[in-house]
């Protein structure tokens, strides 16, 4: 069984940055597109990147698009999210997951697509 643990969040002041990291184990973990995705206060679950089991390809939401940068290393089975020019509406649980479609560049993200979240990491922007 496939499971996904998130690590890294923590208070950052705005323009900061930050780098989450989830862990991946179980059985063919490094197979599987893996996906971003936050929370905020009051709003639903949003996708926010994802990328392919080779990390060759990358997705990004316009809300993250040149800011954040997802990353993996498949000899550890961990998929990172380095999260640059920090700002206070990016305040959410972040959680990583297994995406069911594959990751394409330019894409839609949709919510749908994603599942086997961790137990998130909360990331607070503020001064």
């Amino acid at each position: 069984q496939l499971q996904l643990a998130e690590s890294g969040g923590g208070l950052v002041q705005p323009g900061g940055s930050l780098r989450l990291s989830c862990t991946i184990s179980g059985f063919t973990g490094r197979n599987w597109n893996i996906g971003w995705l936050r929370q905020a206060p009051g709003k639903r679950r949003e996708p926010i990147s994802c990328i392919s089991p080779s990390g060759a390809t990358t997705n990004y939401a316009d809300s993250v698009k040149g800011r954040f940068t997802i990353s993996r290393d498949t000899s550890k089975n961990t998929v990172y999210l380095q999260m640059d020019s920090l700002k206070p509406e990016d305040t959410a649980v972040y959680y990583c997951a297994t995406q069911k479609s594959l990751c394409y560049s330019g894409h839609y993200l949709s919510l749908l697509d994603f599942d086997s979240e961790g137990q998130g990491t909360q990331v607070t922007v503020s001064s």
